[in-house]
């Protein structure tokens, strides 16, 4: 088992795990292509951690810098951890998050901030055996749809009438 950094070159194999993800969390899924070409290309700033086994992908931390954080420090946001369902309890999540907590260090990151579904008691178990700390006093916005849609169209009259 090895945790590295993502290869573009191995932008299909990826995508394949992307696709799992996908279904495993029975949300919609772009077209293969799509999903590939966007890991072909990711936007600055955006980074992967892959976890190999025998030679093929098994997981991945999907993560991003983030700045600014408690005392104006900056972090990482996982924003994935995702280990296919064949290579689940194997460790991949811990080395996953292990390796993640090594490029947080090394980079002089203060911290790793994520998201998790309150509903999924082995998801928290797992993360809670990660010696985080659940931030309970704070509370996750998404704006999307109509309501991002209506924000960009409000910013767009304000400044036609600036």
């Amino acid at each position: 088992m090895t945790i590295r950094p993502f290869d573009p070159e191995e932008a299909e194999a990826l995508a394949d795990l992307f696709t799992a993800m996908q279904a495993h969390y029975r949300v919609p899924c772009p077209p293969h292509a799509e999903i590939v070409a966007d890991l072909r290309a990711l936007p600055p700033g955006n980074r992967l951690l892959v976890a190999e086994v025998e030679g093929a992908l098994a997981g991945f931390a999907a993560f991003a810098e983030i700045w600014p954080g408690p005392g104006l420090k900056k972090g990482l946001f996982l924003k994935e951890l995702y280990v296919d369902a064949a290579h689940r309890g194997r460790g991949l999540g811990r080395r996953l998050v292990e390796a993640l907590a090594a490029v947080a260090e090394a980079e002089g990151h203060s911290r790793i901030d994520w998201t998790a579904d309150r509903g999924d008691d082995e998801l928290l178990a797992f993360y809670d055996a990660t010696g985080a700390r659940r931030e309970n006093a704070k509370l996750w916005y998404r704006l999307t749809g109509e309501a991002l849609a209506a924000r960009a169209a409000a910013a767009e009259r304000g400044r036609r009438e600036a």
